[in-house]
């Protein structure tokens, strides 16, 4: 079931993260419900930062983050519930079979068990997990680990995914699956951000793409959207975003 009609999947307004200098500076980006959002930048852009924020994982030093209308700040406990946060490097406790991390990661969640138990069931399935059921995580590959990771980012059913890098050092077959997956949780209602830097897979699976560079928002909208933008209809995405990322600052 979808979320109110109306409702944003996330809304920033002026987000702004310091470290020294500024790693997100008074950003603004708003993510419709229902879509795959697609955050590109450069190394240091702010798109992690961006990322750990909306996920709770770090303090903004100023601004709003709303998800699906909860403010995140004020609530964040509601907020949470409603978002899955995977990060670039898959983390799993190695000593557990994919079965008891989805098992243990549901019940963290308060999914019911039966519930969870069917979940893990499909989710193995999906991503070719299921006859490795059993086996500890120390003995997998990245890929496996990575699928793992993603199974237990989905497992509570989350209506917003936030996605780190996610096909970093994957195989092009896992890559599929990843893909695949992706885009059936879109399909059935779900809200996907994701970082990449290999924009083909922007360019083939967003609906829409963020382009960000010194912790600001450059350019947001389709790839035709981005194209107009840029002055060159028949380009690709990567013309696009060089052009886009190697304009002088505002």
């Amino acid at each position: 079931m979808s979320m109110s009609e109306g409702v944003q999947a996330l809304e920033l307004r002026g987000l702004t993260k310091v470290f020294g200098k500024p790693a997100v500076d008074r950003l603004d980006l708003t993510v419709r419900s229902g879509e795959l959002y697609a955050l590109l930048g450069p190394n240091g852009a702010g798109k992690t930062t961006t990322l750990r924020m909306v996920a709770g994982l770090l303090k903004p030093d100023a601004g709003t983050i709303r998800v699906f209308g909860h403010d995140a700040l004020a609530d964040p406990a509601s907020a949470k519930r409603l978002i899955a946060w995977a990060p670039d490097e898959p983390m799993l406790y190695d000593k557990l079979s994919p079965l008891e991390y989805l098992e243990f990661v549901a019940g963290l969640w308060g999914v019911d068990a039966k519930v969870a138990r069917g979940r893990a069931e499909e989710l193995l399935k999906w991503l070719e997990l299921w006859d490795n059921r059993n086996d500890r995580c120390e003995g997998f590959s990245r890929g496996m680990k990575q699928k793992a990771a993603l199974a237990g980012a989905l497992i509570h059913d989350p209506k917003l995914l936030i996605l780190d890098e996610p096909l970093t050092g994957l195989d092009a077959s896992i890559s599929r699956q990843v893909k695949d997956l992706l885009q059936d949780r879109v399909a059935k209602g779900a809200t996907v951000i994701l970082t990449t830097h290999i924009l083909e897979v922007a360019e083939r699976l967003a609906d829409r793409i963020g382009i960000i560079a010194r912790g600001k928002l450059l350019a947001e909208g389709t790839l035709d959207e981005l194209r107009a933008r840029a002055g060159s209809e028949n380009s690709t995405l990567e013309d696009v975003f060089l052009r886009l990322v190697d304009e002088p600052a505002q």
